[in-house]
């Protein structure tokens, strides 16, 4: 637990050192067998980008050095609690573990808490704030699509 701690403070001096610098207070690093394998901030204020989220840009930082999509074995370490955008990428790249400092509640006065985001994709697709449907179009004369993949690999 203590190196937990760690590596959770350091996530936190990240984000301190993020939002001196004028960004957002994020931070993230990933850990696999005990090291650290990558770290990164929030970026969306210098970059404009709405998904240059610490943990995301973390995740690409560890495919990266791991030479691999697979981030199985590895933990996140988080300032802030992830946003669904964040979690979900977590889950498709195979991190088992996540902890996180700040919770949504500390976050909400500032402005920062994404728990409304949660709780709106909780929801059917039918009662959520963004439309979502399913139109199953296809390529004339083309074999389906997953299909023609599978054949390829």
């Amino acid at each position: 637990m203590n190196q937990d701690t760690d590596f959770l403070r350091q996530a936190i001096a990240l984000a301190y050192a993020n939002a001196e610098r004028g960004g957002r207070p994020f931070g993230a690093v990933i850990v696999k067998d005990g090291k650290l394998i990558a770290q990164a901030v929030n970026e969306i204020v210098g970059t404009k980008d709405p998904t240059a989220h610490a943990e995301l840009l973390a995740i690409r930082a560890a495919s990266r050095y791991l030479d691999s999509a697979s981030l199985e074995g590895c933990s996140v370490f988080a300032s802030g609690h992830p946003c669904p955008m964040c979690m979900g990428a977590m889950r498709m790249a195979g991190i088992e573990a996540v902890t996180y400092a700040y919770s949504n509640e500390d976050a909400d006065p500032f402005g920062l808490s994404t728990a409304e985001a949660y709780a709106d994709l909780a929801k059917p697709f039918e009662e959520q704030s963004m439309r979502i449907r399913h139109l199953p179009v296809r390529l004339e004369g083309e074999p389906d699509l997953y299909a023609r993949w599978q054949q390829r690999r």
